[in-house]
């Protein structure tokens, strides 16, 4: 937004929230401090009179004898000044915030007035009584009040729209034309012409969306002084009478006011959509474009953004630039009106003309070079350049250092897909709108910023070399002394009499490192001696004639790729050169108290005996409480006083560890503790960050580095490389690239979003690939109704007979992976009808969202299973989970609606949450 527009709305409210001794000094406090922050941060101009008054009463404080000034102007200085211009502990004792209004009084009711307070007086009565200054002030915010679409779909963006429309009209309406200083400003002079115009039209005999779109202002109303910029609520009962949506009564809860206002959003986006398009365009809407178009031009900041007028579209096919035949303007958008009252999603088709309308900020793409503070340049997604003639225009066409051979062309990157700059190796989606110059030809692509500065032709590094390097801008693949890898995309410098060649990128690379592959420091070198070596990390060969890293412990073999040491999931990216190697300490998991007796750290008021499991009958609800499993078979430790019981390998679990798939150390952690619930908290961070499901409850591995959300359940924390799975006849290793993904061969899925690691097979042309859910599925169960170990089977069909599933009764697709008895049982289970969809949820635990308290708990203790609230089935699983805000029931998490859908619910404290999850406990 403008920044003198903001100042004139801050100096409005302010002047509205001094006239009254009972305003509340915060919200005093917290204009003035934003109009001084402002003001700070402004290029004072003089070409207008208030930026000349501004400007004078800066230079007249800075120089003012602040001693010889009346002792309430000094007490009002001296509270603002413990944040603002000047050091508050040249002063006397602070002055109480309490008394802010009566100084503001006191100071501003002196006489004679100090001369400081009449600058600012000046100031404000300058505001106050300038129709033009206002005007422009508001109108500038309605502009940038559409300047994103997450705005217009907040759910108060209608309220905003509809209160500055009535007020603009309103102001606009107000203005005594006759006392207007003659001849008239433009913005005045079309602001009349408007009024005339609208006074003078036939509204009946208007285009529908505009007729409707007058109506709907109009019944905005007004409840507060406007000068105290706060909106006021328009009369919705009209407002949904005029849509004919009665599907709903507004004066209910406020979850339903907030349905109701996203629905008006939308109605109201699309109306002002059509009205925008009309052909041929009503004079009204003609003239407040003019208006629009003039604010913005009276504004030099976005007069001096450069445009961005891309030629070309270009997309990627197998890997390479494509450029797309068609024109950058071509228009067939659709909208979405989700508001019919089936309540499913109707797209509505709009015709767009390329017009002036669309030319507006809220369809530019503004950004700034690395250098500059403020956006520097903007594409507008209206015309791409082709109607801002008053902008400065970057050129289309450039000649540059790293592509002597041809000239490149300026493009816009119109694809999901991405490549990587030829000069600084980021990614070419990113802040510059995605605008970059390419070479059809030669496959070439660089940054628009990269391209607008000049390379360095020679270097010294003498941390690589000895020697000047020279820039070789050539696109002939030459393998980097440093990384060993071959590039035809990146820039790289030359030392041509030693025979020396290294990526630019490479410049960054570290000496000495920690990785998650490996428990010592590893150090850069030049070369291996003789040797095969095989990197840690992609386990592939390493040429001993090029750079990498190798561990500094004596007696070590171990070595790495360069770029394979330093990639993000293995480095923690801290240089560790002259450092001492830290030592991790090591924390007990439990103290032995006696034989078969111990007490483990997270069960600290009672002992823990051991239980040798002699063939005990098999309780398929005793569950561990580190790993939310059965106790199918083994030892276990279990307490004589309560139900607690763990595994005897989980009880031995390690309270820190470093972890193959993240860089920083991860600690054990046995209690979540139960948050606050109905406030917000986003519920991405309560899942594992190796596999699909909810880690809420039981142990899990948390990264100790503060706001890093990484977790891992036990399962995906001990699970290691490298494994021998029984679904593979090869060892499998984490060897995944960042990003990179690969569906795994046993359930053909895709990692997801939690993370793209997968355990694959290194040898020569075998691309089978295992995520961690598969791998970490228990290879051995038990079954209530059968005595015998049931083995999974995996991925072959190994006759020609059909199994059935002895829980749900249905068909088992044998190359899915099932449990079956091999004891001549004929038991036959699906995976999921024996583990249950969630796995690792413990019963009678709970999951906050911000919809509310979800309850997780057993499915036996009622004499019918529950009805899912969502796929109206007879819940199947060991668990069901029940929402208490809503009193409705669920089969899984996976028939959770989404928290939108859910809306908002008043949660619970952490106390009562607990009191009502102990009264399901048997």
């Amino acid at each position: 937004m403008d920044p003198e527009a903001k100042l004139i709305l801050l100096i409005l409210r302010f002047n509205a929230l001094k006239s009254y001794i009972n305003s509340d000094p915060e919200e005093v406090m917290s204009v003035i401090s934003q109009i001084i922050s402002l003001v700070k941060s402004m290029v004072t101009e003089t070409e207008t009179e208030l930026m000349s008054l501004i400007s004078e009463t800066i230079d007249f404080f800075k120089e003012m004898d602040l001693e010889s000034q009346p002792n309430s102007l000094r007490k009002l200085i001296s509270l603002i000044s413990r944040t603002h211009f000047v050091n508050s502990s040249d002063w006397e004792e602070p002055v109480p915030e309490s008394t802010l209004m009566s100084l503001i009084k006191e100071t501003w009711s002196m006489k004679p007035q100090p001369e400081l307070i009449s600058l600012i007086q000046k100031i404000i009565s300058l505001v106050d009584n300038s129709p033009e200054l206002k005007l422009k002030s508001f109108i500038t915010q309605l502009i940038f009040l559409d300047d994103n679409l997450s705005e217009r779909l907040n759910w108060n963006y209608s309220r905003r729209f509809l209160s500055l429309s009535r007020y603009i009209i309103s102001l606009a309406t107000s203005v005594d034309w006759n006392l207007q200083p003659k001849p008239e400003s433009e913005l005045m002079s079309l602001t009349n012409q408007s009024i005339s115009v609208f006074n003078s039209m036939d509204v009946d005999s208007q285009p529908e969306p505009l007729r409707n779109l007058i109506s709907l202002i109009s019944l905005a109303s007004f409840r507060s002084s406007p000068t105290n910029l706060r909106y006021s609520k328009p009369n919705m009962v009209d407002i949904l009478n005029l849509f004919k949506d009665k599907t709903v009564e507004f004066e209910t809860g406020s979850l339903t006011k907030r349905v109701v206002w996203k629905s008006l959003n939308k109605k109201l986006f699309l109306l002002v959509t059509e009205t925008l398009s009309l052909d041929p365009e009503p004079k009204l809407i003609s003239l407040i474009h003019r208006i629009f178009s003039h604010v913005l031009s009276m504004n030099s900041k976005w007069k001096n953004l450069i445009s961005l007028c891309p030629q070309v579209q270009v997309i990627l096919k197998k890997g390479k630039f494509h450029v797309i035949e068609q024109g950058l303007w071509t228009r067939n958008q659709k909208w979405d009106d989700p508001v019919s009252d089936d309540d499913s999603t109707e797209a509505r088709v709009v015709s767009w003309r390329k017009n002036k309308w669309d030319c507006l900020p809220f369809n530019w793409d503004k950004f700034m070079l690395t250098e500059e503070k403020d956006d520097t340049h903007f594409v507008c997604r209206g015309c791409y350049g082709e109607n801002h003639e008053d902008n400065s225009k970057a050129p289309v066409e450039i000649k540059h250092p790293l592509h002597p051979k041809h000239s490149l062309q300026l493009a816009l990157f119109n694809d999901d897909k991405t490549r990587q700059c030829y000069c600084c190796h980021e990614l070419l989606r990113d802040d510059t709108a995605s605008m970059f110059y390419f070479c059809s030809p030669c496959d070439f692509g660089l940054k628009f910023t990269c391209a607008k500065k000049s390379p360095v032709l020679s270097i010294d590094q003498p941390k690589w070399h000895e020697h000047t390097l020279a820039l070789f801008p050539s696109q002939d693949p030459q393998t980097c002394s440093l990384c060993a890898l071959k590039h035809s995309n990146l820039v790289f410098y030359i030392c041509p009499p030693c025979d020396f060649i290294i990526h630019q990128s490479c410049f960054s690379l570290p000496h000495v490192i920690r990785i998650s592959r490996h428990l010592h420091c590893i150090s850069f070198t030049h070369s291996f001696r003789k040797g095969d070596w095989i990197c840690g990390v992609c386990r592939r060969k390493i040429n001993n004639d090029y750079g990498g890293y190798h561990c500094i412990k004596k007696g070590c073999l171990y070595a790495v790729h360069s770029k394979c040491a330093t990639q993000p999931n293995v480095w923690d990216g801290i240089e560790r050169e002259g450092e001492s190697e830290e030592e991790v300490e090591e924390l007990e998991p439990f103290l032995t108290i006696s034989d078969g007796i111990i007490q483990h750290f997270s069960h600290e008021h009672h002992h823990l005996t051991l239980d040798e499991n002699n063939g005990k009958d098999y309780d398929e609800n005793k569950l561990c409480q580190a790993c939310i499993m059965p106790i199918y078979f083994g030892n276990s430790y279990s307490c004589l006083q309560c139900d607690f019981i763990l595994h005897e390998e989980c009880a031995n679990l390690s309270r820190r560890l470093h972890h193959p798939i993240h860089p920083h150390l991860l600690t054990l952690i046995s209690d979540n503790p139960l948050r606050d619930v109905g406030s917000w908290n986003n519920s991405d961070r309560d899942y594992c960050s190796a596999c699909p499901s909810l880690c809420i409850s039981g142990f899990f591995y948390k990264c100790s580095k503060i706001d890093c959300d990484f977790r891992l359940h036990v399962q995906c924390a001990t699970i290691s490389e490298p494994l021998l799975h029984p679904s593979h006849m090869h060892h499998l290793f984490l060897t995944s690239k960042p990003n990179e993904e690969r569906n795994c061969s046993v359930c053909a899925k895709a990692p997801g979003e939690y993370t793209k690691e997968t355990f694959n097979c290194i040898e020569e042309e075998c691309d089978y690939a295992l995520c961690f859910k598969c791998a970490t599925l228990p290879q051995q169960v038990r079954y209530k109704h059968d005595k015998h170990i049931l083995p999974l089977s995996y991925g072959k069909k190994t006759s020609d007979m059909t199994y059935w599933c002895e829980a749900c009764e249905g068909k088992i697709n044998p190359e899915e992976g099932f449990y079956r008895c091999d004891e001549y049982c004929c038991v036959h289970l699906h995976i999921t009808c024996l583990l249950g969809k969630d796995l690792y949820l413990k019963p009678r635990s709970s999951w906050s969202l911000s919809c509310g308290a979800l309850l997780i708990l057993p499915n036996y203790l009622w004499m019918s299973r529950p009805i899912c609230s969502s796929c109206g089935n007879r819940c199947p699983q060991r668990i069901f989970l029940f929402l208490l805000s809503g009193a409705s029931f669920f089969c899984s998490v996976y028939c959770i609606p989404t928290t939108r859908e859910l809306g908002f619910f008043p949660g619970l404290e952490a106390g009562e949450l607990a009191l009502i999850l102990s009264s399901f406990r048997s």
